[in-house]
């Protein structure tokens, strides 16, 4: 079926088309510097909660929106063009650890909600510049495709339909909330990237209209490899045939480390050229180029002059750097490919 493309992916696409978009930085990286303590993540909503909730980072929309809210506003100032909402861990999967998983869509709302109205008011009171909210879709703590017990490989801790269905709750309500774009992110396991990928099809065939969708998929090793054991080019390919506004690749193991995984043959596949510093699954080493090309070349930190400023992920002032002039449009050449037969491989 098809349906009309949503107000905002027209502006996203134009503006792509002129420059460098940034989105922002880590979010637990700049959580971590409130020192925040159980207290902070109960608050009064959740004061008699049976579990712990430090270090669940999502519920602080709800109990401390104002320390997130802040960070947003931080990354707006530091010049990011795409922020991110706190739902990492959003999914009901993933609040179940928490016993949380009745909070998931008033999470994922709130969530939104918080990052429009910081865009909102950032615009009013400082720079009115085109600013987007971008729905953080993370890759729950399950994996479709692998077996947590290695005496039975054949036992899966989830299984597609329950992932498409946790998938469709979280989009739903980022969708209450107001988001202009849609991130799979830190993706280790194509399958799950799948159910997602379902799942906003679904709601986009309901909703009347498309949103864009970006994918950031996370290598686990010097190889160059995904936790499941695939390729960047696999992983490239194998998503090839959806979609998708940008996907790319994440810190992961450093700018450096990760200069085997960059793919020179596979370029262009999808439509936009964009800038992401890393989110804090490894040590903070730089930028990457990531939609048009897997990684940019190393010269790239060189030319931001990124250093590193803290032990894991990013903050505001990796953010603020100018993007004009880095990557020209001919980095979005048609590659032309008839037919690519993948695995693993």
């Amino acid at each position: 079926m098809q349906t009309k493309r949503s107000s905002s992916y027209v502006a996203l696409e134009s503006l792509s088309q002129k420059r460098v978009l940034f989105l922002d930085g880590a979010m637990g990286t700049m959580v971590q510097r409130h020192n925040l303590e159980e207290a902070d993540y109960r608050g009064e909503l959740f004061k008699n909660h049976p579990r712990d909730l430090k270090g669940n980072n999502d519920v602080l929309v709800l109990t401390r929106p104002d320390v997130i809210g802040g960070i947003h506003r931080a990354y707006l100032e530091a010049g990011a063009d795409l922020i991110e909402t706190c739902t990492f861990n959003s999914t009901a999967v993933s609040q179940a650890e928490y016993a949380l998983e009745g909070q998931v869509f008033r999470i994922n709302q709130a969530a939104a909600e918080l990052v429009r109205n910081t865009i909102r008011a950032y615009q009013k009171e400082s720079v009115d510049r085109p600013c987007f909210v971008v729905g953080s879709i993370g890759p729950t703590s399950r994996t479709a495709s692998m077996s947590p017990d290695v005496s039975d490989p054949a036992f899966r801790a989830v299984n597609f339909r329950q992932l498409v269905d946790n998938y469709r709750e979280q989009a739903q309500g980022l969708k209450a909330g107001g988001v202009d774009i849609f991130l799979i992110e830190t993706a280790f396991d194509t399958l799950n990237v799948k159910a997602a990928l379902y799942s906003l099809e679904q709601l986009f065939d309901e909703w009347g209209e498309r949103y864009p969708i970006m994918i950031s998929g996370t290598v686990s090793d010097a190889s160059g490899r995904m936790l499941a054991g695939q390729t960047a080019e696999s992983f490239l390919v194998s998503l090839s045939s959806y979609p998708i506004f940008s996907i790319g690749f994440n810190c992961a193991l450093g700018a450096k480390d990760m200069h085997p995984a960059r793919s020179t043959d596979i370029i262009a596949l999808f439509s936009a050229d964009a800038l992401v510093p890393g989110d804090g699954l490894g040590k903070l080493l730089g930028f990457q180029v990531w939609v048009s090309v897997v990684l940019a070349e190393l010269e790239l930190c060189n030319h931001l002059r990124v250093s590193p400023q803290d032990d894991v992920g990013t903050s505001t002032c990796h953010v603020g750097r100018d993007g004009d002039g880095l990557f020209p449009s001919s980095l979005r050449d048609d590659i032309g490919l008839a037919l690519v037969v993948l695995g693993v491989e």
